[in-house]
């Protein structure tokens, strides 16, 4: 009698019958045979498989790119611009905070930069001292490569002059 290898456990048995686990046909004895294969459903050859595997991987949905979203942006000189029309308003740190109902530390923060101001603080400022804190988005030049996956790395964001 003819002894085969199961290929899971590694036993000797005449009785190895092909079988699928996870997807991948195998020999299996007996006893693996009755704790984890499925019989009878063998893919047509192996080649088959895997391609059908990447074409299954390559539909599935791909992560939305959210930066390609934004429409807008913080101006470069943020900072500057609520210092100015705070100033150019009359108000006080704590004046501007009470309005906006942030803390008179918040706004120096932001005044010095140390603080990015969230959405919702941008619209708040903009409407409290009459500025425009956000443009349009630049567009950006594609002078970097995409890595092997597609997605972008640390370097794609790396101002270049």
């Amino acid at each position: 009698m003819n002894q085969m290898q199961c290929e899971l456990c590694g036993r000797e048995s005449p009785a190895c019958r092909q079988a699928i686990i996870d997807g991948v046909d195998m020999l299996l004895c007996p006893s693996c045979l009755g704790k984890h294969g499925q019989v009878g459903r063998t893919p047509s050859s192996p080649r088959q498989t895997i391609h059908e595997a990447i074409t299954k991987r390559a539909r599935r949905r791909q992560p939305k790119d959210i930066f390609n979203e934004i429409k807008q942006e913080l101006i470069d000189d943020w900072p500057e611009e609520i210092q100015r029309g705070r100033q150019k308003k009359g108000l006080s740190r704590e004046q501007l905070g009470f309005n906006i109902g942030e803390p008179t530390t918040t706004i120096a923060k932001l005044e010095k930069g140390d603080l990015r101001p969230s959405d919702k603080m941008i619209k708040k400022l903009e409407k409290e001292l009459d500025i425009h804190l956000t443009e349009e988005k630049r567009k950006q030049s594609n002078t970097f490569q995409q890595n092997f996956s597609g997605g972008a790395t640390l370097g794609d964001f790396i101002k270049r002059k």
